[in-house]
């Protein structure tokens, strides 16, 4: 009599097993993006929705991919790319919203991270703040080729919004050349080297350097036309990479 095949448990936060079948995945922080990008893909087949990780997998141009949120902030997207690589997947990018660290960034200008300043509290836990938070070089290759105007360079990830220093902080980054403020790509970035990962994050402008906070995050919430352009140009790009031919050498 054969033995009993072991039933794979999920993950605890997120529900996943390698049942989900790619080692490809889409992260984001807003559960309701997830229902945005399925909208995207073909055959998408909602997976699970347990606290703040709702996921689908779906197909595009041949290629299944996850898509998953993963709630605000590093704890919280720590623990999803965690139990990512647990089962299995071995390509994460972020797409998510960014404020703008300079003037000249619009609303829904894509900012690609080359790199991330960790001024986050839960990489520190992982690493010294002396080891870098740098994305793919194969991802952010294929980024040139699916976001050739996107604004490219160095990010901040950060823990808070309403840190009573905030303007100063900021100022102080922008004059170091920051492009843009979020606060998962740095995390990401960190757990995936350490995991053998590859990723790369992908950022809308919601906020205008020195812009109202508030204003810049409503505006995603209704979908004003620049920021919903941009989220749209983001999840596509993202998209693009992961079915990429070149992601098979």
């Amino acid at each position: 009599m054969d033995k009993e095949r072991k039933v794979e448990a999920p993950q605890p936060h997120t529900q996943l097993t390698h049942a989900i079948g790619t080692d490809r995945a889409i992260i984001m922080g807003d559960p309701a993006r997830v229902d945005t990008i399925a909208k995207l893909m073909d055959d998408p087949q909602p997976w699970a929705f347990n606290r703040e990780y709702k996921s689908v997998v779906g197909t595009y141009r041949g290629q299944r991919i996850l898509a998953m949120s993963t709630g605000i902030g590093a704890p919280s997207a720590g623990i999803g790319v965690e139990e990512l690589h647990n089962v299995g997947v071995k390509y994460v990018i972020r797409v998510g919203s960014a404020g703008a660290m300079q003037k000249d960034i619009p609303l829904g200008r894509l900012v690609i991270a080359e790199g991330v300043v960790r001024d986050d509290g839960l990489s520190r836990k992982y690493v010294p703040e002396i080891y870098p938070a740098v994305p793919s070089y194969r991802l952010l290759h294929l980024a040139h080729r699916y976001a050739p105007q996107a604004v490219y360079g160095i990010v901040r990830s950060h823990d808070g919004f309403y840190v009573d220093d905030n303007a100063e902080v900021e100022s102080f980054w922008s004059k170091k050349g920051i492009k843009a403020d979020d606060m998962e790509s740095g995390i990401l970035m960190v757990i995936g080297r350490l995991r053998g990962i590859e990723t790369l994050s992908i950022l809308n402008n919601v906020v205008l350097y020195q812009g109202d906070l508030a204003e810049g995050v409503n505006s995603l919430v209704n979908s004003a036309d620049l920021v919903a352009q941009g989220e749209r140009d983001s999840l596509l790009t993202a998209l693009n990479i992961l079915s990429d031919k070149e992601m098979e050498k």
